[in-house]
């Protein structure tokens, strides 16, 4: 049964929520933007997938980052949001900030996957009647296609953005030299990227070691990091052993060889570092993502309400001492 109609909450700009400027463009995002890579499918509880979307905004989260294979099946996270717009959030569409993707395995045949101009077009306007959506505000390519032209998978997004199907658009998981291609391509054609999206955590540090982090920052560009908990492992959840409903117990994600002794050490050691600073491993984790002034936002997931209200603590966190940064680099050496 669906809830009734909502009304956001009046206090929803007074609740923690920081908001950073998007590279050198007008854009501010919130510091945390909900992600509905999982638990908003059509094999999700709605009522659930709803609450979650309701206390984030409640709490300031403007920003909800989709993609068109998001579910499981393909296509039906954007639905639920789709049907989260028409029974709750339509009143509020200028104040939200909604994003999706291409760029992965969608349909069948030879049109519906990588960088093409058919693909990526086709995808959005998909994308926008599973959403209830005129437009987008940012839409990505959602991963380098190593045999597409850059110049036709960029020049898509382009005209995507002329056609007033996106009003800004990003790249993600682009590797340095083409991401540098795409900001100079993107910028002389008066549409700029507005940012790169790219995994992020204590434990994966790629994006920083590759220089992606730098030459977004170097070109205006704003980066937001996902996967900022390492799809689990930085929490408590995997301390004592792989629960029987955890993510890395159905194996489609996060394999069980992860979490090898080295790991398990490691996690360890970064939750007592965490306890140390009186917070949860999963609060410290995204803090320390935060601390980065190249990023401007960070995207979690959620399974329930309890979970979404945990993360946000993170803002509250106490700045790092040099110490503790030390500890938690020579942590994960």
């Amino acid at each position: 049964m669906i809830p009734p109609i909502y009304k956001a909450s009046d206090s929803r700009y007074e609740a923690g929520m920081q908001y950073v400027r998007c590279g050198k463009s007008g854009v501010r995002l919130p510091a945390i933007s909900l992600g509905l890579w999982h638990n908003f499918g059509g094999v999700n509880n709605f009522e659930n997938s709803l609450a979650m979307a309701h206390y984030a905004f409640d709490h300031g989260v403007v920003h909800f980052d989709l993609a068109n294979n998001y579910g499981p099946p393909y296509g039906s996270a954007e639905e639920t949001f789709g049907l989260m717009m028409k029974k709750s959030f339509l009143p509020y569409r200028d104040e939200m900030f909604i994003s999706s993707k291409a760029g992965y395995d969608m349909w069948e045949g030879p049109y519906g996957n990588w960088g093409s101009r058919k693909y990526l077009m086709a995808s959005l306007d998909q994308s926008l009647r599973r959403m209830n959506l005129d437009y987008v505000d940012l839409f990505y390519s959602h991963r380098y296609d190593p045999e597409t032209p850059l110049d036709e998978t960029l020049q898509a997004l382009v005209d995507i953005v002329r056609q007033g199907k996106a009003l800004y658009v990003g790249i993600s998981r682009w590797p340095l030299e083409a991401a540098d291609y795409a900001f100079k391509y993107l910028k002389e054609r008066d549409v700029p990227c507005l940012i790169y999206q790219g995994r992020y955590s204590i434990l994966d540090r790629e994006v920083a070691t590759s220089g992606i982090l730098d030459k977004a920052c170097d070109a205006g560009v704003g980066f937001i990091g996902f996967s900022p908990l390492a799809q689990g492992l930085l929490t408590d959840r995997y301390l004592n052993g792989i629960p029987s409903d955890s993510r890395m117990a159905v194996g489609n994600h996060l394999k069980q060889d992860v979490l090898s002794e080295k790991m398990l050490a490691t996690i360890k050691t970064l939750n007592t570092i965490a306890g140390q600073r009186g917070e949860a491993l999963s609060d410290m984790a995204l803090a320390w993502i935060l601390a980065d002034k190249r990023v401007t936002s960070v995207i979690i997931g959620a399974s329930s309400v309890p979970q979404l209200a945990t993360n946000l603590k993170a803002l509250s966190s106490a700045p790092f001492t040099q110490e503790e940064l030390e500890m938690i680099d020579a942590a994960c050496r």
